[in-house]
């Protein structure tokens, strides 16, 4: 690394990124700093700092959308009482991530800039219908998280553009979501194989909607409109459940790691869905305290 700038402002560390195309930005450093210290990847040659900004730390929880400025910690999503009860899998996902200085220190942001098929917060965010704000000398845009990614370490956003904002509707009544991940242990732990739902019943208790997005089975995280369409219009049990993972599993492309491989995760793709859309329901009938996010 060659060069260091600590912007103050979202303003000057969009001139920064227009004046250095070769920069890439620096938060909570959990993905960038471990990933050149375990030898895979060496720092930028020129990193511009934002956790001194003070407007992409702030958080706005109203009825029709939660909006997350970029600095947004993964504690901050496990412990919010509102998160909890109304975005479900984005406290459950938060919960699971690294160790509780991860979680401290770790952004929305960077998580979602890192790009990584493996990153907990990622399927949530697609089933929740999330958003993004790219903030650049040229002026503002808003893409769909689903748009925003675009492979293992890629994203659609320009070299000069900042991520400033997560936007996240409100749920609908009747719903509830949830993500699952299958892990080794429970700490320190990269997804093996994660499953997001998001499903709304009707009042005669069959399912009205469902949103399915999977986890480290794909060059990124991926919805399944397949599966959710198999969902629409039946009972929310067990057999529907599994007939959804069953599709859900045939269209994973995942990879051989020193994790698992390919086979064992195709297999654990139909066991995390059929848990996740379980858990998502049970939420929709009953919905989680602010104390806790089991229902």
């Amino acid at each position: 690394m060659s060069r260091y700038a600590a912007a103050r402002t979202a303003a000057e560390a969009v001139d920064l990124l227009g004046a250095d195309p070769g920069a890439r930005v620096i938060a909570g450093g959990t993905d960038l700093v471990v990933a050149a210290r375990n030898g895979k990847q060496p720092l930028p040659g020129s990193l511009v700092a934002v956790h001194r900004i003070a407007e992409l730390a702030r958080q706005r929880d109203a009825e029709a959308e939660l909006e997350l400025g970029a600095l947004t910690t993964h504690a901050w999503l496990e412990c919010s009482p509102r998160v909890r009860t109304r975005w479900s899998a984005l406290a459950d996902a938060a919960a699971m991530i690294g160790s509780p200085a991860t979680r401290a220190t770790g952004t929305v942001g960077g998580n979602l800039m890192n790009a990584s098929p493996a990153m907990d917060l990622g399927s949530p965010l697609l089933v929740l219908g999330a958003e993004v704000e790219l903030r650049s000398g040229r002026g503002t845009r808003t893409l769909p998280v689903a748009e925003l990614l675009a492979g293992p370490g890629r994203t659609t956003a320009a070299p000069d553009e900042l991520l400033t904002i997560v936007r996240v509707p409100g749920p609908p009544s009747r719903s509830g979501s949830a993500y699952v991940r299958l892990e080794h242990r429970k700490a320190m732990e990269i997804a093996i194989v994660g499953a997001a739902a998001a499903v709304r019943l009707r009042p005669d208790g069959l399912v009205g909607s469902a949103l399915l997005a999977l986890t480290a089975v794909a060059p990124t995280c991926l919805r399944v409109p397949h599966a959710e369409a198999l969902l629409i219009g039946r009972r929310a049990d067990a057999e529907t459940f599994a007939e959804a993972a069953t599709v859900a599993a045939a269209a994973v492309a995942p990879i051989t790691d020193v994790r698992a491989g390919a086979a064992y995760r195709r297999a654990m793709t139909s066991v995390v869905v059929t848990r996740a859309l379980a858990l998502a329901t049970a939420r929709a009938v009953r919905p989680p305290t602010e104390t806790g996010r089991n229902p």
